[in-house]
């Protein structure tokens, strides 16, 4: 078992930043490749970005990229996104999500074995 919990979320004007941080504990955590998904009023669920387990290789949503950076913290368990420039558009839950794949180049998906319970972002325009 994975426990994932997230902490950062809130109102940010647009423009803005704002970090999100998402504490893993549990049984190999630091070999899984963590990630985020954002999932807005009546849209489904999204992925936004992952990191592998080295810390090495990381993917990102195109509506993403140029703008949010992920990054981790093994000594910590720890997975932090720090987003910039964001946009009404990036409101919604953000969720932490762990795979116990090594995921180096496409998008999390199905292989997500663990989530948080989820963090609100909202951005004003």
């Amino acid at each position: 078992q994975v426990q994932l919990v997230e902490s950062g979320g809130g109102l940010v004007q647009a423009g803005g930043s704002l970090g999100l941080s998402c504490a893993a504990s549990g049984r190999a955590s630091v070999t899984y490749t963590l990630g985020w998904f954002r999932q807005a009023p009546g849209k489904e669920r999204e992925f936004v970005a992952s990191i592998d387990s080295s810390a090495g290789n990381t993917v990102y949503a195109d509506s993403v990229k140029g703008r949010f950076t992920i990054s981790r913290d093994n000594a910590k368990n720890t997975v932090y996104v720090h987003m910039n420039s964001l946009k009404p558009e990036d409101t919604g839950v953000y969720y932490c999500a762990a795979s116990p794949w090594d995921i180096t180049a496409q998008a999390m998906g199905a292989d997500v074995a663990y989530w948080g319970q989820g963090t609100q972002v909202t951005v004003s325009s």
